[in-house]
């Protein structure tokens, strides 16, 4: 599994907060931006979970999802995919879908949150049929090509949330850890982690990895290399309180 250092979603600079689900229906943002001109600050990822309530209509889930993946026109988006989890492996938290974007740099996150499309989207369609969000953001350690991966193109992320115990360099040797394991697992086309900065709304988790896969298939494969992935895990496990491993497929159209 690949491991990231994340931050919650959203720092001081949003108004809002993730630690209270009841408190997002006030003010929410699901990611942040950065503007298409920028070309010296690195890629900011942002991804965001959401829980939607088991009893809501199909047709309100397809408007979510439709709503979602039309903020991608927004200036400051690089690139955006909204859509349901492939899988989820957490013994606590239970998500059904899945939003994925991309800015430069990080002041774009904030031209995003703030933006009146964003918030009416997420004000009308996400907080009403959705019983829990998290979100986290991370600096990419490289810039990833392409930005926008395409159509199925399958995605593993992961989200790490350290002991309190853990001190800086020791994170850094976990970041290490993940970094490499692009080399030791084949079919990974690009990979980014990096520490989360958006405590806010990241549930205590704060390390983050994305792994993009050509599809299922090369997915699949890579998590069988049981070598690599058990050596990560145990060079990690001793430092870690929580984990969560979430797949995700790049729709081929919006649902």
């Amino acid at each position: 599994m690949l491991c990231l250092k994340a931050r919650p979603l959203f720092s001081s600079p949003f108004p809002l907060s993730f630690s209270s689900f009841n408190h997002l229906k006030k003010s929410f943002t699901l990611s942040t931006r950065t503007s298409k001109s920028s070309t010296v600050m690195s890629i900011i990822e942002h991804v965001v979970l959401f829980k939607v309530k088991g009893d809501t209509e199909q047709e309100k889930v397809n408007a979510m999802l439709n709503n979602l993946n039309g903020l991608v026109s927004l200036d400051p988006v690089l690139h955006l995919t909204a859509g349901p989890v492939h899988r989820i492996k957490s013994p606590i938290l239970n998500f059904t879908h899945m939003l994925h974007s991309r800015y430069k740099p990080k002041e774009d996150l904030n031209t995003y949150s703030a933006h009146p499309e964003h918030q009416r989207v997420v004000k009308e369609n996400v907080i009403p049929i959705c019983d829990d969000i998290m979100a986290v953001d991370w600096v990419a350690d490289n810039d990833p090509t392409p930005l926008s991966p395409p159509p199925g193109s399958a995605f593993k992320v992961t989200f790490l949330k350290l002991k309190e115990s853990v001190s800086n360099e020791v994170q850094g040797g976990i970041l290490g850890e993940i970094k490499g394991v692009k080399e030791g697992i084949s079919g990974i086309q690009q990979m980014t982690c990096g520490e989360n900065f958006s405590p806010a709304r990241a549930k205590g988790f704060s390390l983050a990895s994305v792994s993009v896969f050509g599809g299922v298939g090369e997915m699949e494969a890579a998590v069988g290399n049981e070598e690599c992935v058990n050596l990560q895990k145990q060079k990690v496990r001793d430092n870690v309180d929580g984990v969560i491993v979430v797949d995700y497929v790049v729709p081929a159209s919006s649902p």
